[in-house]
């Protein structure tokens, strides 16, 4: 057992965006949410309050009711925004699973009428839902921000072998989690996975699990497709960055307290509605 007020005192390992990673040892890592937000590749200078509070709670909610998909690193909560988790060895690629037409994928069809590589039947319109999910693979950046790439381009970096396994697993917590989603009254658009290896070589989910940090979540009732939904994510901080003319070159300016407070509602409403589905 660790006590959450030690935490700080296991030594820091990486530092991202969102997450601090400190050291138990060799076969535990402290993984802690921090309530910074980052949007456009880079860190907001306002935090969100609570927001690694939400982040954890959902991993853990989600890590609780899909280990019979595939296993995952969580071993025990620390407090209200820190995991204990076994160590892994980490695929160097997003696991990603697209259920609608948004985002990079929307992007990508309009220039090619396919989403990495997936063809797509003509004339959809952004937000539509896909014919069925499909597979995205992407790389992991250290800086800036993650790009698509082919199957075939994944399958160098892990192997054919590994990649069917991680395409299956991947589309089979897309479907899981989207069906409970549904429930909460959410459509899961799309989210991304992270994968690794344990000890034994097992391929287990690690990092965090369906988020609104690592998923587009939108309420079912403001959907309409050829539009870009209201969500229960970051979308809404980015819609005020782009308005706000800020250039996304040089440092983002203050978030202003309602988009704080917007911005929070929105996790905390995904992480109650998801939470609140029964069993």
């Amino acid at each position: 057992m660790i006590d959450a007020r030690a935490v700080a005192d296991y030594p820091l390992v990486l530092e991202g965006k969102v997450r601090e990673v400190r050291a138990v040892d060799d076969e535990r890592l402290l993984i802690v949410a921090t309530d910074r937000i980052s949007a456009y590749d880079w860190i907001m200078p306002t935090p969100i309050p609570g927001k690694g509070a939400v982040l954890t709670a959902l991993s853990a909610h989600w890590f609780g009711i899909t280990d019979h998909i595939v296993p995952n690193h969580l071993i025990e909560l620390v407090g209200d925004r820190a995991m204990l988790v076994r160590r892994l060895e980490m695929l160097p690629v997003e696991c990603v699973a697209r259920g609608y037409l948004a985002g990079s994928g929307w992007a990508d069809y309009r220039a090619t009428g396919a989403v990495c590589g997936h063809p797509l039947p003509p004339g959809l319109r952004q937000a539509d839902r896909l014919p069925a999910a499909i597979f995205t693979p992407a790389t992991k950046a250290a800086e800036g921000h993650d790009e698509n790439i082919s199957r075939e381009r994944a399958a160098e970096l892990v192997g054919a072998d590994v990649l069917a396994e991680a395409e299956r697993v991947t589309l089979a917590l897309y479907a899981f989690a989207a069906e409970r989603c549904a429930r909460a009254g959410i459509i899961l658009a799309d989210t991304k996975f992270e994968l690794g290896r344990d000890r034994d070589g097992r391929l287990v989910l690690g990092d965090e699990a369906l988020t609104p940090d690592s998923s587009r979540f939108w309420p079912a009732d403001a959907w309409e497709p050829g539009t870009s939904p209201p969500s229960f994510d970051k979308q809404y901080l980015r819609d005020w960055l782009d308005a706000s003319g800020w250039d996304r070159a040089s440092a983002p300016p203050p978030l202003p307290p309602e988009v704080v407070e917007g911005t929070r509602v929105r996790y905390d409403e995904a992480l109650r509605r998801i939470t609140e589905v029964e069993e």
